[in-house]
């Protein structure tokens, strides 16, 4: 009988702790964005936090065009929250803020999107480091191109996004060294209606292929009937019959990979960056769609070549920040 109670106890014991395990809190990731999710960069955090959410079983939580002014009081209050990774778009004016706010909390995992480096012992930070799809985009353009000018629609003047265009206008040159590059800035992340104003101009001055860095460029395009190229993700449903490709950043490497230094708790200050290029699956080119078809196959080969020297080691686009000169 004896036996038998500390057998029953024994058991109690055992099925109390596994239900408070399995009671355990799921992790939280909350985001903040300074820009509505529809825009490019903060879609594809966010998208790849929604992947996680889904596949990984987290709980996700976000804040969306979030202005300066409020930018620390949100981000206070999901520290405060106890989120066990905090993730966003620190960007010109959630710098300071964001690293403010990483130091008053020292036990939550903090990565955002930064052109600066990562702070110890919590603050990391990421990029779009989408150049190297971006080269092979260019690639394509000197290839195609029947007027040898080609326009490059982009945000700021930044490091971050220089190094797309630069890329983008080096692959170009790459095959065809009589390019001229007309390069516009819009002085914004978001503001489609200026966007395709730049386009409009680029058009008319003769580019008949134009790199759409931000929204608004495939409009100018459909009117016009010129080609371009996305950027950030597969933008081709937006207009099939104008979009060849594109640079896509997948984010959700990165994500996961800070998911997993969190949940182990192994998490530091890092810079993540090559989660996102092309040999950690951060980058790549998008889907050809319905132009897989219309481009040459000699074209074809010569990107896919390309790609796989990309991917080995043996081929290293240049990273280069200056902002570029306009031909």
């Amino acid at each position: 009988m004896r036996k038998l109670v500390l057998f029953l106890l024994i058991a109690f014991l055992f099925t109390s702790f596994a239900g408070v395990v399995g009671a355990a809190e799921p992790f939280r990731v909350a985001a903040i964005f300074q820009t509505a999710i529809e825009e490019p960069w903060d879609g594809v955090i966010h998208q790849a936090c929604l992947k996680a959410e889904k596949e990984l079983g987290i709980e996700y939580e976000f804040a969306e065009k979030v202005s300066a002014a409020d930018f620390e009081k949100v981000l206070r209050e999901y520290a405060e929250r106890g989120f066990d990774l905090i993730v966003g778009d620190a960007f010109l004016a959630g710098e300071e803020p964001s690293r403010r706010v990483a130091k008053d909390y020292p036990e939550i995992a903090f990565a955002f999107g930064s052109e600066f480096g990562p702070v110890a012992p919590n603050y990391s930070v990421f990029d779009n480091w989408i150049h190297e799809p971006a080269f092979l985009c260019g690639i394509i353009a000197g290839r195609l191109t029947k007027t040898n000018v080609l326009g490059v629609v982009a945000a700021i003047p930044i490091g971050e996004v220089n190094r797309l265009v630069n890329a983008f206008k080096a692959g170009a040159l790459s095959v065809n060294p009589e390019i001229k590059a007309k390069i516009a800035y819009i002085g914004g992340w978001f503001d489609p209606p200026k966007a395709k104003e730049a386009a409009l101009a680029q058009i008319e001055g003769g580019a008949d292929l134009i790199y759409a860095e931000r929204f608004g460029v495939f409009e100018a395009c459909k009117e016009k009937s010129i080609l371009a190229f996305g950027n950030m993700s597969d933008q081709n449903e937006l207009a099939p019959e104008v979009v060849i490709s594109g640079p896509v950043w997948d984010m959700y490497p990165t994500i996961e990979f800070a998911i997993e230094m969190v949940k182990k708790d192994a998490w530091v200050s890092m810079d993540l960056g090559e989660w996102s290029m092309m040999a950690k699956g951060g980058a790549r080119l998008a889907p050809f769609h319905g132009f897989e078809q219309k481009l040459p196959a000699e074209v074809l080969q010569e990107v896919k070549d390309l790609q796989e020297k990309i991917l080995n080691g043996t081929f290293r686009v240049p990273v280069i920040e200056e902002p570029p000169v306009s031909d």
